[in-house]
C-alpha cells in the first residue's frame, strides 16, 4: 500500500450472475459494502487455528515454559493474522463472488485447516512440517487469486496483481526450504521468511496502490475481533467447566470467570465505541492501522490463554505462581487496551478522555500484584474503564 492515487476503479455489475466473471476492481464508493458470508465463514474457520494456537499457548504457560509457548504463539499467530489480512484486502479490492473465487477462497479455508492440525506439533516437538504446509496451501491459492486479477488489469495496475504473485510465490519456496534445513538454523531462517512476507505488499505496491473500501475493511476487522474475543470467552468457558468437573473448586474459580467475563464484554465494548471507517481516509493510515491489528488480535486470543492458566491456578494445577498466573492475563488486556487506543479509540478525543485507556492499562498491569485474586480485580478495572467513558462521552 503506497501514499500514490489508486487507477480509476471499475468493479462487475451488480447484476451479473455468471458462473465466471471478470475479476476487475471495486469502487471505493460503492454504497452498502458490507461482508459477504463468504467472508464470515472464512473468519469462523481461521479462528479454529487461532484457538489451537491459544491452547497451546496456555499449555506451555501453566508448565513455566514461557519462552517456547511466547514464540510458538508468535510465528503461528502471524501466519493465521497474515494469510487473514491479505485475503481481505484483496476482497475489498476484487470480490467478484464467482464460482473460482469461491472454491480458490475454499482452499484457503483449508490450508488454515491443515495448519490448525500442526500447531500442537509445532509447540511440542517444534515439528513445522504440517504447519508450513497448511500455510503454503492457504498462500499459492491467494497467487492464483493475484493471477485472476492481473487478467483483468492493464498497465501499471497488471504489474501491481504479478509483483504480488511473484512475491508470494517466492516466499512460499523459501518456507519450503526452510524445512529441508538443519533445525538449528530456523531461529535464524524464519524472521528472515516473515520480514520477505511483510515486504511483498511494499514492494507490490510501490508506484500504485490497489483499491480497497474504508466501510468494508473495519467491518471485516471489527468481525474477526469480535470472533476472536468469543473464542477467548468459550476458551475461558471450557476451562471452567472442566475445572470444575474435575476438583469442584468453584469457590475459586467464579472470581476468575467473573474477572475474565468483565474484562472481555470490556475489550467488546471498548473496540466498538466508536466508527473507525473515517478515520480510513489515507493509505498510510489504513496500512498503520490494518498491520497494527495484529497485536490487537494476538493479545485478545491470548486472553483467553490466560484465563485457562488461570483457571488451571485456581485448582492448583499449573506450575507456576499465582502472580504469575495472574499476568498471563494482565499481560495481554493491558497490550489489547493500549493498541486499541492508539490505533483508533484515541482519534477525536481530549483531555482525561484521551488519557483514560493508557491509564486503564497500567491499572491493569497493577492488578497482577494481587495474585489470586488479579484477575477480577482486573476485570472491574475494566468495567470501570468503560463506565467513566461512557460517563465522560455523554457529558461531551
Amino acid at each position: 500500500m503506497s501514499s500514490e492515487p489508486a487507477a480509476a476503479p471499475r468493479r462487475p455489475h451488480p447484476v451479473d450472475r455468471r458462473p465466471v466473471r471478470p475479476m476487475v476492481p471495486r469502487s471505493r464508493d460503492e454504497p452498502h459494502r458490507v461482508a459477504t458470508p463468504l467472508e464470515l465463514f472464512f473468519d469462523l474457520c481461521f479462528v479454529v487455528a487461532v484457538g489451537q494456537a491459544g491452547r497451546e499457548l496456555a499449555h506451555d504457560l501453566a508448565a513455566g515454559h514461557y519462552g517456547d509457548g511466547l514464540r510458538g504463539y508468535v510465528f503461528a499467530f502471524f501466519a493465521i493474522w497474515w494469510a487473514w489480512m491479505n485475503f481481505t484486502w484483496f476482497a475489498s479490492a476484487y470480490d467478484c463472488d464467482d464460482v473460482p473465487y469461491r472454491v480458490t477462497t475454499l482452499v484457503q479455508i483449508a490450508g488454515v485447516l491443515i495448519l490448525a492440525a500442526g500447531v500442537p506439533r509445532m509447540f511440542a516437538d517444534q515439528d513445522l512440517t504440517l504447519s508450513v504446509v497448511g500455510y503454503v496451501v492457504m498462500r499459492l491459492a491467494m497467487v492464483t487469486q493475484w493471477l485472476r486479477a492481473a487478467a483483468g488489469e492493464e498497465g501499471a495496475a497488471r504489474g501491481v496483481a504479478l509483483r504480488y504473485a511473484a512475491g508470494i510465490t517466492l516466499c512460499q519456496i523459501g518456507w519450503a526450504v526452510v524445512l529441508l534445513l538443519p533445525e538449528s538454523a530456523r531461529p535464524y531462517l524464519i524472521p528472515l521468511g516473515i520480514l520477505a512476507e511483510l515486504s511483498v505488499p511494499v514492494i507490490a505496491e510501490l508506484r500504485l496502490r490497489t483499491s480497497w473500501h474504508p466501510h468494508h475493511i473495519a467491518e471485516r476487522y471489527g468481525l474477526f475481533t469480535l470472533i476472536v474475543l468469543g473464542e477467548t470467552v468459550a476458551a475461558a468457558t471450557i476451562a471452567v467447566q472442566s475445572a470444575v468437573d474435575e476438583h469442584e473448586g468453584l469457590d475459586r474459580l467464579l472470581p476468575v470467570a467473573a474477572g475474565g467475563l468483565l474484562i472481555c464484554f470490556s475489550a467488546w465494548w471498548i473496540y466498538f465505541a466508536r466508527e473507525v471507517h473515517e478515520h480510513l481516509r489515507s493509505n498510510r493510515q489504513a496500512f498503520l492501522w490494518g498491520y497494527g491489528h495484529y497485536v490487537v488480535f494476538g493479545s485478545a486470543a491470548a486472553i483467553g490463554a490466560g484465563l485457562e492458566v488461570a483457571v488451571e491456578s485456581a485448582v492448583h494445577k499449573a506450575h507456576i505462581s499465582e502472580t504469575a498466573a495472574t499476568a498471563t492475563v494482565t499481560v495481554p488486556t493491558a497490550v489489547y487496551l493500549f493498541t486499541v487506543w492508539l490505533l483508533h479509540a484515541r482519534h477525536g478525543k481530549t483531555g482525561v478522555e484521551q488519557a483514560l485507556l493508557p491509564a486503564a492499562s497500567l491499572a491493569v498491569l497493577a492488578c497482577t500484584a494481587a495474585g489470586g485474586s488479579g484477575v477480577l480485580v482486573a476485570g472491574l478495572v475494566s468495567a470501570a474503564t468503560v463506565a467513566v467513558g461512557v460517563t465522560l462521552h455523554a457529558r461531551g
